[in-house]
């Protein structure tokens, strides 16, 4: 979760599955926290631009990781409009 204001949705969530919540810095090192093995999610809610999560999707996807909107929606890029509302 970001250092400095998690969504009340992810508290929902962590609350409903019993985890434990990690704050750490950018939507990179979030996503990285993941491909390495030392999150098992990335619940982002607070919306974002596609240049925030473009690389650490696509390293993530490399790494056979799923990434999706949180309705389980491919993440769209090269939008006219650049933001994305959520992220898994």
């Amino acid at each position: 979760v970001s250092r400095t204001r998690a969504h009340p949705l992810v508290l929902r969530v962590a609350a409903a599955i019993g985890a434990e919540l990690v704050p750490m810095g950018s939507a990179g090192a979030k996503a990285m926290a993941v491909v390495q093995g030392d999150a098992e999610i990335y619940l982002h809610t607070g919306g974002q631009y596609e240049w925030d999560n473009c690389a650490p999707v696509a390293v993530a996807h490399a790494a056979g990781l799923h990434a999706s909107r949180i309705d389980g929606s491919p993440l769209r890029y090269n939008c006219e409009n650049p933001l994305l509302p959520d992220l898994l």
